[in-house]
């Protein structure tokens, strides 16, 4: 259990890291969203074993916490590859009828 007196530290602490993320985050020139979202992505599967290791560890008390946390990672994953997917999609040149002249038909597209 947290402390009390922990409690308005650690909110200030999240109030300033969401506010440097945000100025970090809205800074970035478009171009270069791709290669940091693939990035982010990478990280978001560290978060997916952690969330992992705490369920398989956690009391029962925990353990819907933890499932959440575990479903809210793999959604993270997902939606960031579908994102990074479509941008890399915009840059692909289009032949003569339409279609793709590099890379492969995504099956899910």
């Amino acid at each position: 259990m947290i402390p009390s007196s922990l409690l308005p530290l650690m909110l200030i602490a999240l109030a300033v890291s969401s506010i440097i993320g945000y100025k970090v985050i809205s800074a970035v020139p478009s171009l270069l969203h791709t290669p940091l979202m693939s990035g982010m992505n990478a990280l978001s599967g560290i978060t997916v074993l952690g969330s992992l290791a705490v369920f398989v560890t956690a009391s029962s008390a925990v353990k819907p916490l933890a499932a959440v946390a575990v479903v809210m990672a793999m959604i993270n994953v997902v939606g960031g590859f579908w994102v990074t997917e479509r941008m890399l999609r915009m840059f692909q040149q289009k032949g003569k009828g339409g279609e793709m002249k590099a890379g492969k038909k995504i099956p899910w597209s």
